[in-house]
C-alpha cells in the first residue's frame, strides 16, 4: 500500500480504524518492502509471513465488526532473542538451529493481545554480545544509512527494520546498550525502561522455557521512529508480569513537566574513562543551546552527579560476573593467565572486566552495595534535575568488523581505544535500573545519524518519554535514509 512505508505507528492505527487501509494491505506493503530491500539489509531473518497473513485477515474481520485493539492489524517485528511459539530462537548460535519454543515471551503475548501482527524476527549478534548484528546462522545486518556500517547491537535487526521502513514498531532488549546503541546508529527512538516496568519473561536463550526470572540488569522495550509512538508503545506494553500482577499494578507518576521551559536539565557529554567524538560533542552543544533558548534550565556540571568511574566499574563487575559460570575450563585457564600478567594494583577498565569473570559471591554483594549507594546519590541528583542528557556511545555507527572481539578497537577522532569501551555510557542507566530514552539529534557530514540518552529518575519513565517528545518537536527527529524514502 503506497504511502504507508514511513507512516507512524499511531497513523497506522488510525488508518486501520478509519478503514483507510486494511490490515492485509498494510501487511502486504511491509512484506513487499522487506522483499525489495532486505537482500542488502538482512534485518528480518526469520519470516513468518503465512501466519501473519492469517492474523491480518482476522484483524480485518474484527475491524469490520467495529471492534478494535490498540495495535489491531499493525505489523510488528520481534527481536530474534524473544520466544515466539513456532519460530526458531537461536540467539545466532548454530548449535540451536531448528529449536522452536512452544510459548510466546510475555511481551510478544502483549503485542498479540493488543492485535499486533508479528511478521517475523530480526537479526542479533551471537549470544547478543556485540554492538553489531551478525552471526553464522543468519549473516550480517547492515545499517540502511551506510551498508558498510553496523546498525548496532544487539537489537540491530530491529533498528534496521525501522530505519528501512519495514514496520513502525519493533521489540528489543538491553543490558549493554542493546536498545539504545541501535537507535543511536540508525537515527530512530528506543526506550530502555526502568527495571521491572516491562516483563522480560521469555527473552531467554534457546531451550530455556518461558519462566519468570529476576530482573537485575537486562530489560526489554520498544523501538519506533517517533517519540510519541515510543510513549504509546511503552505504556501499552508496561505493567507487571502476569504471574506477579496479583500483587502489583502499574501506577507511574506523570511527567514532571509538559513543556521544555519547565525542565531542569543536566548535560554530561564527557566521561573520565573515554573521550567523546567531536561530532557528538558538537551535537550536544547545539542541543544545550537550543534548550536554553526554549526556556529550559541547563547545567553542564553538578557536584551531585555520582562518580562516573565508580558507576562504570561497578556495572562492569556485575555485568561480567554473570558470564563467568558459562566459561569452559580452557577459557578459565586463559583468563587466569591474563590476570597473572596484570600489573599489581591495576584497577583500570580492562582489569575490572577480567576480574569480574571470577569474582566470589561476597565480592558480588560488595559491588551490589556500591550500586545501592550510587542509587541513593542519583535520587539526590534527581532532586536538582529532571533529566540528564548523555551520549549513547562515543561515536556514530562504525564499519563492520568481524575480527575477534578482544582484538577490535574503537576509533575516536583518530585514536584507538578498547572496543568494549562502548559499554561505558550504557552503565549509568543500566546499573541503577533507570529509564533511558534514546533519541536522534543530528547527522555527521557523511550522513550518519547519531543520538543521545535522556536519563531520568527510577520509575519516572513518563518524564524521559515526554522530554523526548519535546526534543523531537523542537529539533526534529527521524529522517529516512537515502534510497529508502
Amino acid at each position: 500500500m503506497p504511502g504507508f512505508e514511513y507512516a507512524t505507528l499511531r497513523e497506522q492505527v488510525a488508518a486501520l480504524r478509519d478503514k483507510k487501509v486494511s490490515a492485509v494491505e498494510l501487511l502486504e506493503a511491509s512484506i513487499a518492502r522487506i522483499e525489495r530491500f532486505d537482500d542488502k539489509i538482512n534485518a528480518v531473518v526469520v519470516r513468518d509471513f503465512d501466519r501473519a497473513r492469517i492474523a491480518a485477515k482476522h484483524a480485518d474481520d474484527v475491524l469490520a465488526r467495529g471492534e478494535g485493539g490498540p495495535l489491531l492489524g499493525v505489523p510488528v517485528a520481534v527481536k530474534e532473542s524473544f520466544h515466539v511459539a513456532g519460530l526458531p530462537t537461536t540467539w545466532g548460535d548454530p548449535a540451536a538451529e531448528g529449536w522452536l519454543p512452544e510459548d510466546d515471551a510475555a511481551l510478544v503475548t502483549r503485542v498479540k493481545g493488543a492485535g499486533g501482527v508479528v511478521l517475523g524476527k530480526t537479526n542479533v549478534p551471537l549470544a547478543l554480545h556485540d554492538w553489531q548484528s551478525y552471526n553464522a546462522l543468519y549473516g550480517t545486518t547492515a545499517n540502511p544509512f551506510d551498508l558498510t556500517r553496523s546498525p548496532g547491537g544487539s537489537s540491530g535487526g530491529s533498528s534496521a527494520a525501522l530505519a528501512a521502513g519495514y514496520v513502525a514498531l519493533a521489540l528489543g532488549s538491553d543490558i549493554g546498550g542493546s536498545l539504545r546503541v541501535p537507535a543511536h546508529f540508525c537515527g530512530i527512538y528506543a526506550h530502555k525502561p526502568s527495571r521491572t516496568l516491562l516483563p522480560g519473561r521469555g527473552n531467554t536463550p534457546p531451550r530455556v522455557p518461558v519462566l519468570p526470572v529476576p530482573q537485575d540488569l537486562p530489560v526489554v522495550g520498544p523501538m519506533t521512529r517517533t517519540a510519541a509512538d515510543l510513549t504509546y508503545a511503552t505504556l501499552l506494553l508496561a505493567g507487571p508480569d502476569e504471574v506477579e500482577a496479583v500483587a502489583y499494578q502499574l501506577a507511574l507518576r506523570p511527567p514532571r513537566h509538559t513543556e521544555l521551559d519547565g525542565f531542569r536539565v543536566l548535560v554530561v557529554d564527557t566521561h573520565p574513562l573515554v573521550p567523546t567524538s567531536a561530532v557528538i560533542r558538537e551535537g550536544f552543544e547545539r542541543i544545550a543551546r537550543g534548550l536554553e533558548r526554549a526556556g529550559a534550565v541547563v547545567a553542564r556540571h553538578s557536584a551531585a552527579l555520582p562518580d562516573l568511574t565508580v558507576t562504570a566499574k561497578t556495572y562492569l563487575t556485575l555485568l561480567m560476573s554473570q558470564f563467568g559460570g558459562d566459561m569452559s575450563p580452557d577459557e578459565h585457564r586463559r583468563l587466569e593467565a591474563a590476570l597473572a600478567e596484570l600489573p599489581p594494583g591495576d584497577d583500570g577498565v580492562e582489569a575490572t572486566i577480567l576480574r569480574a569473570f571470577l569474582i566470589s559471591h561476597g565480592d558480588w554483594v560488595k559491588a551490589d552495595r556500591t550500586r545501592h549507594a550510587l542509587a541513593a546519590q542519583w535520587r539526590r541528583l534527581c532532586g536538582e534535575f529532571d533529566v540528564v542528557l548523555c551520549p549513547v556511545t562515543p561515536t556514530p555507527a562504525f564499519p563492520h568488523d568481524h575480527s575477534e572481539m578482544d582484538q577490535r578497537t574503537l576509533e575516536i577522532d583518530g585514536a584507538a581505544y578498547p572496543y568494549n569501551y562502548n559499554l561505558i555510557w550504557a552503565s549509568i542507566a543500566t546499573l541503577l535500573g533507570l529509564p533511558s530514552t534514546a533519541v536522534p539529534i543530528g547527522r555527521t557530514d557523511e550522513g550518519l545519524p547519531f543520538g543521545m540518552q535522556i536519563v531520568g529518575p527510577f520509575l519516572e519513565d513518563h518524564t524521559t518519554l515526554r522530554f523526548a517528545e519535546l526534543v523531537e518537536r523542537e529539533f526534529g527527529g527521524f529522517v529516512a535514509p537515502p534510497g529508502f524514502e
